[in-house]
């Protein structure tokens, strides 16, 4: 189960290509200037199970998914298990925006189960003063885009190549 704020099909601003973007409620991060303030109520969000955001997912067999939010690494269980359906039902991509480091979130257990099944993590805070508009997928320039398996592989960031 996962807290959803929104669904967004075909949105071409999480990532390369169309995507299909899930938005979940909650977030502690709380950035200065963040586009999505409402995003930060953990209760702001309505419960959907895996099988009905797979419903989603699967009804547009060209986009791939984003996580975002709020922060999808507040619910890694849920995010875990619908990472899991993706991967096992169909050939999609998974980008993850997040205000966690990828330093932290691999020495957490529960969100480097999630990491784990991700493709590219955006990771960091957004932060106001580093604001950058040119940035490609991201808001301020401490963000980063990362190949998340080969990070994993190699044992330290490996920055995706646009």
């Amino acid at each position: 189960m996962i807290s959803v704020l929104s669904i967004i099909e075909d949105t071409m601003v999480d990532g390369p290509g169309f995507r299909t973007s899930i938005y979940c409620a909650g977030c502690r991060h709380q950035c200065a200037g963040c586009h999505n303030p409402q995003s930060w109520d953990f209760e702001g969000g309505h419960t959907m199970t895996t099988d009905e955001i797979m419903s989603v997912i699967e009804a547009d067999p060209f986009a791939n998914v984003t996580f975002s939010g709020g922060d999808p690494m507040y619910q890694p269980e849920g995010f875990t298990e619908l990472a899991k359906a993706i991967k096992s039902r169909t050939d999609k991509d998974i980008w993850c925006y997040t205000g966690f480091t990828f330093e932290s979130l691999v020495s957490n257990p529960r969100q480097k189960a999630l990491l784990e099944k991700i493709d590219v993590l955006v990771d960091g805070p957004f932060v106001k003063s580093q604001r950058d508009e040119t940035l490609h997928f991201r808001g301020s320039r401490n963000q980063r885009l990362i190949d998340v398996p080969a990070s994993l592989r190699e044992g330290k960031v490996c920055l995706y190549k646009e």
